[in-house]
């Protein structure tokens, strides 16, 4: 189910965003993005929170706690009706002056801008809401109910889309309330159907000064590393629009729209483990999650680098095939914001591993100090006169300091092997790559652009990616597990 969400959303979204970008145009495409950006940068509470919340509930799932779920559903729902009073007084007073006095931004646009921004601030409070019971979906693992809801959820867009070409209004800010309405609509689904089958989530007032403290205090230095995320992410962004305006913005949103696209393969593998990964701590079944950790790191690599391939040789010709105006540095921008892309992926499964064990001071500071490290080095880069991309070779850099960071520290978190994970994940990773890009390459280099071009490097692709993560990448259980599979499925077909 969540392979044919992740289907259903990447052609959508593909679709959306080459639709989206002709009707807006590349400025106010660019516009849409950074000034919602704004609004993301006061959002990092949330997402600490959704951190939060998957693993406790998870947590006391797998401990089978019924009574002390409820109360830490209701625990994360009065926190979370503080942080958004924090959060819309911020997003009111500074995010606002900021948008007004510090973006780059055509004066005959800022109306529409100041439109973009509060209904981004709406849209957001309504999603923040939501994730306590986004988070019960998942941990009690309803993959299934949580794919239908994001097929409706991508319905909805292509109706976005619809309504804009239709409508005369002003297209930025008609975009603006139609994806709050959106959001709105969604977040409604999912309270409504976690309500209705979960007892845990019936809120009712509860405080509890203890269990405050603990989730408090797992989330306190979740917020840093939360906090670093966002400013690599939107706050790189921000800094790209004072330097070079919303072209930019709209090259690198286009960037990530892709990236995203092709990532949703492996954030749906990893939203079906993350709470195996969280339930077999909590009972204290160490081997086997050292296991799931190792193969979950080895195939989120795999599931990316297979769909990567053909957008890394052939970006171009796929663009031109998308899109009818290619924003400048678009092409680049996408080639390395998917290299980086593959190297985080191998790190999804330490990262769940880390919040699993609830004990996250040391490894958010020094692994959300380098990812923060992001922002002021982008400003200097940029300030010394580098052109945009500068930023994206610097966040490579940094994602394989932080990755083997992360290796380091799990060693003392939960005796991770270092060198046995080398030899099991990184080693087979490293032939993959080497040895799956040679032919592929070739007959890249050697053909001319077009569509003939494109039919055979992806199939050559996929057919050399197959052969050898097959033969470098699987051991011999899994080899044996994948035959199985493939006889099980012809039996089935009576092939």
């Amino acid at each position: 189910m969540l392979y044919f969400r992740m289907l259903l959303i990447m052609g959508v979204s593909l679709f959306t965003v080459r639709v989206v970008l002709d009707t807006l145009g590349t400025v106010d495409y660019g516009l849409y993005n950074v000034v919602g950006g704004i609004v993301t940068m006061f959002s990092f509470m949330s997402g600490v929170m959704a951190s939060a919340s998957q693993r406790f509930f998870a947590f006391e799932l797998g401990r089978n706690n019924m009574s002390q779920l409820k109360k830490t559903f209701a625990m994360t729902m009065t926190i979370y009706v503080i942080i958004a009073v924090i959060i819309l007084v911020l997003a009111e007073t500074v995010g606002l002056w900021f948008l007004n006095n510090k973006m780059t931004i055509p004066p005959e646009r800022m109306e529409a801008a100041r439109w973009v921004y509060q209904f981004s601030i709406l849209s957001f409070m309504m999603t923040m809401f939501t994730i306590p019971y986004d988070a019960a979906i998942i941990a009690h693992e309803k993959m299934n109910v949580y794919a239908w809801v994001s097929i409706v959820q991508v319905v909805l867009k292509l109706a976005i889309v619809y309504l804009l070409v239709v409508f005369s209004f002003d297209k930025l800010k008609l975009y603006a309330v139609l994806t709050f309405s959106v959001t709105t609509l969604i977040s409604f689904i999912y309270r409504n159907y976690s309500k209705r089958k979960f007892e845990e989530c019936r809120f009712a007032f509860y405080w509890d000064a203890a269990l405050f403290k603990e989730i408090i205090g797992y989330s306190g230095w979740n917020i840093f590393g939360s906090l670093a995320g966002i400013f690599q992410d939107q706050g790189v962004n921000i800094i790209l629009n004072i330097f070079f305006g919303p072209v930019v913005n709209a090259a690198r949103a286009v960037a990530v729209q892709v990236n995203s696209s092709i990532n949703q393969f492996v954030q749906n593998f990893m939203t079906a483990t993350r709470p195996q990964i969280i339930k077999y701590y909590a009972i204290g079944e160490k081997e086997y999650m050292m296991r799931l950790i190792f193969q979950s790191s080895k195939f989120s690599f795999m599931l990316l680098f297979v769909l990567s391939m053909p957008v890394i040789l052939d970006t171009k010709f796929i663009l031109a095939l998308w899109l009818k105006e290619i924003p400048e540095y678009v092409v680049l921008f996408i080639r390395l914001i998917v290299v980086k892309t593959l190297i985080d992926s191998v790190s999804y499964s330490l990262m769940t591993a880390a919040q699993a064990t609830g004990k996250v001071r040391a490894y958010q500071s020094i692994v959300g100090g380098m990812i923060l490290l992001n922002l002021p080095l982008s400003y200097v880069l940029l300030k010394l006169g580098y052109p945009p991309q500068g930023v994206f070779y610097l966040a490579i850099v940094i994602a394989i300091i932080c990755f083997y960071l992360r290796l380091v520290l799990l060693k003392r978190m939960i005796a991770l092997s270092v060198r046995s994970y080398f030899i099991k994940v990184i080693l087979p990773l490293l032939l993959i790559t080497i040895v799956a890009y040679i032919l592929p390459f070739l007959f890249f280099e050697r053909m001319n652009e077009g569509i003939v071009r494109f039919i055979i490097v992806g199939f050559v692709g996929l057919v050399s990616s197959g052969i050898s993560i097959y033969v470098l990448g699987l051991t011999k259980n899994e080899k044996e597990f994948f035959k199985q599979t493939i006889r099980n499925i012809t039996g089935r077909l009576n092939l």
